[in-house]
């Protein structure tokens, strides 16, 4: 792809951001949640605001599209599109210019599209509200998007609704409604961050070609530098709402002027396997053995489709040991760890804990296994009740299987020094925690049970990569204090190369590769696996590195 040329100095930017600053409400812990932040988007240009969750990366953008949250205020400065102060329109105004001339991308497609309505529908009602055509002329331009952002069968997609496509179709639908007017300015709010290597490539290379052949300014919200390096024009990085560093793309990522920027840059793994230590032979902890899991789907008057979820996995987990479960979204990963935790009944197949069958327990002769698997999952802020204090959902467990409450409480602040946070913090809700504090509060609640297996489900796939490396060392850190065996299940290579002494790669729920982490990333055997490789954004792209710097961020 070639080059998009630099913008000429004298042009009008699409958006320009004067000396913004918006306050927080008080109490909070700073007063701005940005402050003084400038930059510009030209046409043709996309400008990557990057940082740590909690930076002000989607503060901005909700402030530029008109949809500050109910609290925050804008306390000075401007936000220009097409030199017109947007701050100062009316609500009306701003509903007007939503689509028409500026639209977002958001983060979780699920979240952002209508449930109960038709793919189709929701994209005619952006037309509906903006344009005179007829329902023809709208149903036509709506098939027209779908084929150019490269949905197969645009007619089935337009009658479906959101919960029957994929991750990336869903993704694409979005995009969709962002791009159907042509607007000036697309932001886009972490648009890839759940979407496994290759439906991250597809989708980032949409955006940039459509993008380069509307003149597009592109607005792009992300915390993953291998994005950053695949898309961005320009830089701008923010740290706890101040503005630390902004610049060419090839300034920011390969010469760096701070050190926050430079640490930021530390913390971004490697593809490629790090040294673990040789594990002494033991008896295997976890044994699965032919595992399958079969989903029937009835659409009358159609036949019943037969889907293989699972299909013929077996492996071994020893004590000290992680074995990485990578694919593609649908590839089966998360449903073969649900069979294995015995959240849902595998379809045939063996699963033995300490040598025990545990595949057609009933729920009472499961009381034992319960204890010693134990899940972390991947979204923190779902897995924990917001109406209990972090300390009452920690001792849930062991409360369940007759500790003691004192004693209960007592391993659980112990707990709390392990994951590296304060004890007082039990008595808190997790409204009042960071996201990467929650996942450290979860991976507290999984060791409560004093587990011998921990299954890893997308861990830490939404967190940004200083808290995603510091959760990575956690992990390790404990694993080699206690010994558990670790089934860590991801899209990530980069994190499976960190963590895993062996991987196991699934594609469409069968396994067409496994072996050592380090022989699977010198010398894959598997088209597919080499695919996916290849499909990691900023793979070949060479980062500034601090020659002292250790390989990951260390939690202070």
């Amino acid at each position: 792809m070639s080059a998009i040329p630099s913008p000429n100095e004298t042009a009008v930017p699409v958006l320009s951001v004067r000396d913004l600053s918006i306050a927080l409400p008080p109490g909070a812990d700073r007063p701005h949640a940005v402050a003084n932040i400038s930059f510009d988007v030209h046409a043709g240009r996309i400008l990557c605001l990057l940082g740590e969750s909690g930076s002000g990366k989607s503060i901005l953008a909700s402030t530029v599209m008109g949809l500050l949250p109910e609290g925050l205020r804008p306390v000075g400065g401007q936000v220009l599109l097409h030199d017109q102060d947007v701050l100062r329109y009316s609500p009306e105004a701003m509903r007007a210019i939503r689509g028409s001339q500026v639209a977002m991308v958001f983060q979780e497609p699920m979240t952002a599209l209508n449930p109960v309505m038709s793919c189709g529908a929701q994209v005619d009602e952006v037309l509906r509200q903006h344009t005179a055509l007829d329902r023809a002329g709208r149903r036509a331009r709506v098939l027209e998007i779908f084929q150019h952002v490269r949905l197969p069968e645009p007619q089935r997609i337009y009658d479906s609704f959101p919960h029957q496509l994929s991750g990336g179709q869903r993704q694409r639908i979005v995009i969709a409604m962002a791009l159907i007017l042509k607007p000036a300015l697309l932001i886009c709010d972490e648009p890839t961050t759940a979407l496994d290597v290759t439906t991250q490539a597809e989708i980032l290379k949409l955006i940039r070609d459509l993008q380069a052949e509307n003149g597009t300014a592109v607005l792009f919200i992300t915390h993953d530098f291998g994005v950053v390096a695949e898309i961005a024009d320009e830089v701008v990085v923010l740290q706890l709402g101040q503005m630390i560093e902004h610049g060419s793309k090839e300034q920011v990522l390969t010469a760096p002027r701070e050190d926050y920027t430079r640490s930021l840059l530390d913390a971004v793994l490697e593809l490629e396997p790090a040294q673990r230590p040789e594990l002494p032979h033991s008896y295997p902890l976890l044994e699965v053995q032919h595992l399958f899991k079969t989903y029937e789907t009835r659409r009358w008057p159609a036949k019943p489709r037969i889907v293989n979820a699972v299909d013929d996995i077996s492996l071994r987990l020893h004590a000290g040991e992680t074995i990485g479960i990578v694919g593609e979204s649908g590839s089966g990963k998360s449903t073969f760890a649900r069979c294995v935790a015995r959240l849902i009944e595998p379809s045939a197949g063996d699963i033995f804990s300490d040598g025990r069958s545990v595949a057609r327990a009933s729920v009472r002769d499961l009381r034992p296994f319960r204890q010693v698997v134990q899940v972390v999952f991947q979204d923190p802020y779902r897995s924990l009740n917001p109406r209990q204090t972090v300390g009452e959902s920690i001792i849930e467990g062991p409360l369940n299987f007759g500790v003691p409450r004192a004693q209960a409480w007592a391993a659980a602040e112990e707990l709390m020094r392990l994951v590296r946070m304060k004890p007082e913090a039990l008595r808190r809700y997790p409204s009042e925690f960071s996201g990467g504090q929650r996942q450290r509060i979860s991976i507290a609640r999984a060791l409560a049970c004093k587990p011998k297996v921990l299954i890893a489900d997308e861990a830490v796939s939404a967190l940004d990569v200083s808290v995603q490396a510091q959760i990575l060392q956690l992990l390790d850190d404990i694993q080699r204090e206690l010994r558990i065996g670790i089934l860590f299940i991801t899209h990530d290579l980069r994190v499976a190369s960190r963590i895993c002494d062996r991987i196991v790669v699934l594609h469409q729920g069968k396994v067409v590769e496994e072996g050592p982490a380090r022989n699977l990333f010198t010398a894959p055997q598997s088209d597919y696996t080499r695919l996916l490789m290849a499909a990691a954004p900023g793979r070949a792209y060479r980062f500034a590195r601090s020659s002292a710097a250790p390989s990951v961020l260390v939690d202070a």
